[in-house]
């Protein structure tokens, strides 16, 4: 496999794109002709716009998704799948696989509360607040969010005082906590995993995604939590010793996902950039760029020529969950969380599964 430079700057145009919907404006951005709408635009003129230049490249069928789902949820009490699901691809970004509308909204649910309510709880999975921070967990078993929010015990002490303050349970879960790896640890500031053996990738998270990629091995995962004005910068995911692809699945509020590849050319440096977000026809063969706007239950899957492909999140979506998890945590048959309700209303998470070794 290519070696390529964990540390490498993005592509100049790339990093326009991302600037330019990083500052839009949220009421632009429902009309801007540069965002691929898939959700949206597929219920109306398929001939107009970046939607035209989109084509069903595979589906899946409905014993498949069933299956995969009644493993991961135990007794599927939605419904079957009756239906199969249509898998697209831009012209534009080969490889790259978008399935619009994945998960029904019982596996969105029981997927978030498995993430945060069981994951975010073992100390086996790393999270950002562990660079500076001694992590309190509640007893095994138990949730972050069986902690009433207006408790003033501090669950995160810091490992130098004179830096950073102690965090009570509030601050930590609304905003400080921003990541948490499953599987192998990758280490953000080397850029790289660690030698050592990685804990367990969750089983049954495993098992769902591999049914639904079953290209794709799943050994490790960064699950990203976001807020409104919350971004991920342009970067490329090269730390693993294979290319398979990559899996990205949305919980919660709407994302604009900015893609790009590029190749070097004498004349990459004269381009400029279209109001569609796309590069001029000057230098359309070396670098092509891809906005989408990723909706709650929504997957890419990045294989192919865009699995190395440098990528980026320049914008949260703010009052786009959806009712059904709008609620979120409560709602649920354990009342413990009623003191969290709500809180999922401005979130965006996502799971970002990966395989590590061919």
């Amino acid at each position: 496999m290519q070696s390529l430079d964990p540390h490498q700057r993005p592509p100049n145009g790339i990093r326009d794109v991302y600037k330019k919907y990083q500052r839009m404006k949220a009421r632009d951005l429902e009309q801007e002709p540069g965002i691929v709408h898939l959700e949206r635009d597929l219920d109306q003129d398929l001939e107009s716009g970046h939607v035209a230049r989109v084509s069903v490249v595979n589906e899946l069928e409905p014993e498949q998704l069933t299956a995969a789902f009644r493993a991961f949820a135990g007794s599927y009490t939605d419904h079957e799948c009756v239906n199969s699901v249509p898998v697209y691809e831009h012209e534009d970004m080969p490889g790259l696989h978008i399935v619009p509308s994945l998960l029904p909204p019982e596996i969105q649910t029981i997927l978030l509360s498995k993430l945060l309510h069981r994951d975010l709880a073992s100390p086996s999975h790393l999270t950002n607040i562990h660079t500076h921070y001694d992590l309190t967990y509640p007893p095994s078993g138990s949730s972050f969010f069986s902690i009433p929010p207006t408790s003033p015990s501090p669950h995160a002490a810091p490992l130098d005082p004179s830096i950073h303050r102690p965090l009570a349970i509030s601050p930590l879960l609304n905003r400080k906590i921003r990541w948490m790896t499953l599987g192998g640890q990758y280490d953000w500031t080397q850029k790289r995993y660690p030698q050592t053996p990685p804990p367990d990738f969750p089983h049954d998270i495993k098992d769902l995604l591999e049914g639904l990629f079953p290209g794709t091995k799943a050994e490790a995962a960064i699950v990203n939590l976001y807020s409104p004005g919350d971004t991920l910068s342009v970067h490329r995911d090269v730390a693993e010793a294979c290319g398979k692809g990559l899996i990205s699945v949305s919980l919660g509020c709407d994302a604009i996902f900015v893609i790009g590849t590029s190749s070097p050319t004498s004349s990459s440096q004269n381009s400029t950039i279209q109001e569609s977000g796309s590069l001029g026809n000057e230098d359309e063969a070396s670098e092509k760029i891809l906005t989408l706007r990723l909706r709650s239950g929504s997957a890419v899957y990045m294989s192919g020529e865009s699995r190395f492909a440098w990528h980026g999140v320049p914008q949260i979506v703010s009052n786009t969950c959806p009712e059904y998890l709008k609620e979120w945590p409560a709602g649920g048959p354990n009342e413990d969380f009623e003191e969290w309700r709500g809180w999922m209303v401005g979130k965006r998470v996502n799971l970002n599964v990966r395989q590590m070794w061919d």
